[in-house]
């Protein structure tokens, strides 16, 4: 179970809303990737889960793999933490070679699943305290859980807390050995907003500190306000990845929504911004009587996942 234990001391961090300022984080020129994955597959009873797909991931860097469950997502996760060992293919962390180097790895990663994995008759503090114990380290349990906002709760069981404060002590506990791998499977799935909010300030905190991080969701808003690049997972494979902006730009349509009151009725008219004219066209809308609102809209991720794979995220 010890190596189990040690995948499960976790981190990440919290941070503030700065919007996409994260894409411009992490550093081109550093040395070598924090993750390295080649060819990597994995198969449950002859069912292919992951069908062959390769990445790096950057220190600083936020990589999110966005699919719809049964897509891969969390298979790759567990390859990359330790838990699964590839089919086919290879995995360097750290440049260490997975699962060779399983131990020394997961020294240095921090990981938060799904599953609420903590002890619950016991208090958030003896939690981090206990996970920290298991890493050989000493662990500020006040600063961790002020940073996680369970300053006051700290003394309190886990079975008295909520699924928000379960969560944001998982968080906090990834935090004790300070990872230089960060990777979260679906980190605020079924959070309430102000738990999922403070979450991924953690996350965007622990990418501008240096952890490489790697984000599984089937949330396109939270993939695409976190993530440097993207990667569609889809059936096992990873269909485009690129950075949110260029995979908009590239396979989404531009267009303007103009709204006006005409009468006792609202029409809205929409604009395809690369069709011909379309200058024209806007010029001539905004200025006709009655003008309500005109906003631009863009592809989202999904939208493009749809294009891509044929189906959505969920």
């Amino acid at each position: 179970m010890a190596d189990t234990a040690a995948v499960h001391g976790h981190d990440h961090d919290h941070g503030h809303d700065h919007g996409h300022d994260h894409h411009q984080r992490h550093d081109p020129a550093r040395d070598d990737p924090a993750i390295r994955a080649h060819a990597i597959a994995f198969a449950y009873d002859g069912s292919p889960a992951v069908a062959g797909i390769s990445f790096e991931v950057q220190p600083g860097e936020v990589l999110g793999f966005l699919g719809p469950n049964g897509a891969g997502k969390s298979t790759t996760i567990k390859m990359l933490t330790g838990q699964l060992v590839p089919d086919a293919g290879t995995i360097e962390v750290l440049g260490m070679g997975m699962p060779k180097r399983r131990n020394e790895v997961q020294a240095r990663m921090g990981v938060v699943f799904e599953e609420k994995n903590l002890y619950e008759e016991m208090t958030g503090i003896a939690n981090l305290r206990f996970f920290a114990e298991l890493f050989g380290t000493e662990v500020d349990t006040d600063a961790l859980l002020e940073r996680v906002d369970l300053r006051d709760r700290g003394e309190d069981r886990v079975a008295d807390y909520s699924k928000g404060m379960r969560q944001r002590l998982m968080v906090a506990r990834a935090l004790v050995n300070r990872p230089d791998v960060l990777f979260l499977d679906e980190p605020t799935d079924g959070l309430d907003p102000v738990s999922a909010r403070a979450v991924r300030e953690l996350i965007r905190d622990e990418a501008r500190r240096g952890a490489a991080v790697v984000l599984t969701t089937h949330d396109m808003h939270e993939a695409d306000d976190l993530s440097d690049r993207v990667a569609f997972i889809d059936e096992g494979r990873v269909i485009a990845m690129d950075t949110p902006e260029s995979l908009k730009l590239e396979y989404g349509q531009r267009s303007v929504r103009v709204r006006r009151r005409v009468g006792d009725a609202v029409e809205e008219e929409v604009i395809g911004l690369d069709d011909d004219g379309a200058a024209d066209r806007v010029r001539d809308a905004v200025a006709r009587e009655g003008l309500l609102t005109v906003h631009t809209d863009e592809a989202t991720l999904e939208d493009i996942f749809v294009q891509l794979a044929g189906r959505g995220l969920v």
